[in-house]
């Protein structure tokens, strides 16, 4: 019986010590239990044992629990940095520079003199430079169609939207008509103002195609009293370099200044020069061609943009000094450039 029990107990991983003197007719053992196995008596090491249980407690309450905890941004926040510590936050990184052009090309020229310095009377009949265009001419690209081909996609976007509402309001063929209206205005506004500025009134053959632009005239005319000293009107200008042209309006002394003018019409209020969308674009460009352009003995370092109104109320007039002369010449490169390589890339898949 006790040879039994003793095996027993060997077996479930016990020390059995027997007493050194026993009576013969009784074996009484001392037993010390033992937590683990006499074969297993060193614990192994794990790659848990260096955790903190305390710092990972909340995060395995949270797993475990059955309840739905509210969380917050804050909460979690504030959770993990009891967990893992306080958030060390990098510093932002600078703001990228502005994209210039890869060719910053000078707007103004340092072989010309500044026209301030020449007395507008000794300086003759205006520039009237023609378009060159047919059969064996150059097709140097126009600033209008740079500036079309280039257009942000919001630009387009609007400009479609615009144009489905006035074709669901005019239908296909009204839109038409309406488009062709709004040019030969235009035209017609252009050739009074030739007339004006060159002899100060219209002649009395073109009062019936004065009536369709009178309110453009009237909206202008606080305007026309400050313009002076007309140096080219109606003529063409074309980087040698940049490889460009376009039409210009007009280069006049207004209030002062020398100043490449363009004049727009709108049926819609234009009062901040933001509202002419690519306008000042255009005049930094023709400004930029014009002082590389060796048909024109002078520089210009301003521009004007007048918005006529067909209602006859005041034209906005929104004068452009050099420096932001100079910003919108840097933006007018970019688009040329991204002009240029588009072609680029419509001409290799040719």
């Amino acid at each position: 019986m006790y040879s039994l029990l003793l095996s027993q107990l060997r077996h479930r991983g016990t020390k059995v010590l027997a007493a050194a003197s026993l009576p013969h007719y009784g074996f009484h053992p001392v037993v010390c239990i033992s937590t683990s196995c006499l074969w297993n008596s060193r614990k192994k090491s794990s790659q848990y044992d260096s955790v903190d249980t305390e710092k990972y407690s909340s995060l395995v309450k949270s797993v475990v629990s059955s309840r739905t905890s509210v969380q917050t941004p804050a909460s979690l926040e504030e959770e993990d940095e009891r967990i893992y510590g306080p958030v060390v936050k990098s510093k932002h990184a600078s703001e990228p520079p502005r994209n210039l052009p890869r060719n910053p090309y000078p707007m103004l020229c340092p072989t010309k003199a500044l026209h301030s310095n020449l007395l507008w009377e000794d300086e003759g009949l205006p520039a009237r430079i023609a378009l060159q265009r047919g059969p064996g001419k150059s097709r140097v690209p126009s600033v209008t169609r740079i500036l079309q081909q280039t257009m942000s996609p919001e630009q387009i976007f609007y400009l479609e939207r615009w144009k489905q509402k006035m074709i669901v309001e005019l239908g296909e063929e009204g839109f038409k008509e309406y488009t062709l209206n709004i040019f030969r205005q235009g035209k017609c506004f252009h050739s009074a103002l030739e007339k004006i500025l060159m002899s100060g009134k219209t002649s009395s053959e073109d009062e019936e195609s004065l009536e369709s632009i009178e309110g453009y005239i009237e909206s202008v005319q606080h305007i026309l009293d400050d313009v002076q000293g007309v140096r080219a009107i109606e003529s063409v200008v074309q980087h040698p370099s940049l490889n460009y042209l376009g039409l210009m309006d007009c280069v006049a002394v207004y209030r002062g200044k020398l100043c490449v003018i363009d004049w727009k019409t709108s049926e819609k209020p234009k009062p901040f020069l933001h509202n002419t969308y690519d306008n000042p674009i255009q005049i930094a460009a023709y400004i930029g061609a014009l002082n590389s352009d060796d048909n024109y003995k002078y520089q210009v370092e301003n521009g004007l943009i007048v918005v006529a109104y067909k209602d006859g109320s005041s034209a906005h007039s929104h004068f452009m000094a050099l420096d932001l002369c100079k910003e919108y010449w840097t933006k007018w490169l970019l688009r040329l450039e991204e002009f240029v390589e588009k072609k680029r890339i419509t001409s290799s898949h040719d």
